[in-house]
């Protein structure tokens, strides 16, 4: 475990849990489970939550984006709020409009970790997004397949597999092998 290592809670929001919205994932409460005993081991101030929400204007690429789910813009049928046991309380809070959460912005208020493990929703969205970019910026990614759900299994497990082929930048474990490893004081 890096000594600037940070844990990255991604998007555990209603919108992404609760059944009928669209986005709803049949893997969130197994990945919830896991996210809990992560957020759990990590102290608040090695912890980021991030939270989605939706552009205000819609503009670019987003436009036609949005009217393919336009429920997602409409507050009564959206619920972005942060499922129970994901309330920021001391930890950092990251929203975002965009799907990736890292960037030069989230770094710094995370203390400019040099590691992150990503745990959260959707592994084939957000997660991956995030992922790609922290590697790219050099920072070393470790994601918890077990604390992540996808839009479905399949897309699940293609997203881990698109991250493994990013290795040593990026490494797929699960939440067992993280809690085993030392966590920050």
């Amino acid at each position: 475990m890096s000594a600037r290592e940070v844990l990255m809670l991604i998007d555990m929001q209603a919108v992404f849990a609760r059944p009928p919205s669209p986005w709803a994932s049949g893997q969130y409460p197994g990945a919830e489970r896991h996210a809990l005993r992560l957020r759990a081991a990590y102290p608040d101030e090695r912890t980021a939550i991030t939270r989605y929400l939706p552009p205000d204007p819609v503009t670019g690429a987003w436009v036609p984006y949005f009217e393919a789910w336009p429920f997602a813009l409409d507050p009564a049928q959206a619920d972005y709020e942060l499922m129970p046991g994901f309330e920021p309380r001391g930890a950092t809070l990251i929203e975002r409009t965009t799907f990736g959460k890292w960037d030069a912005t989230s770094q710094h208020a995370m203390g400019d970790p040099d590691a992150i493990v990503l745990a959260g929703v959707s592994t084939d969205c957000c997660v991956l997004s995030t992922a790609l970019a922290a590697a790219d910026a050099g920072v070393r990614v470790r994601v918890v397949a077990d604390a992540c759900a996808g839009a479905s299994p399949t897309d699940h497990q293609r997203a881990l597999d698109a991250m493994a082929l990013y290795a040593p930048l990026i490494e797929i474990t699960d939440t067992d092998a993280v809690l085993r490893g030392s966590l920050p004081a």
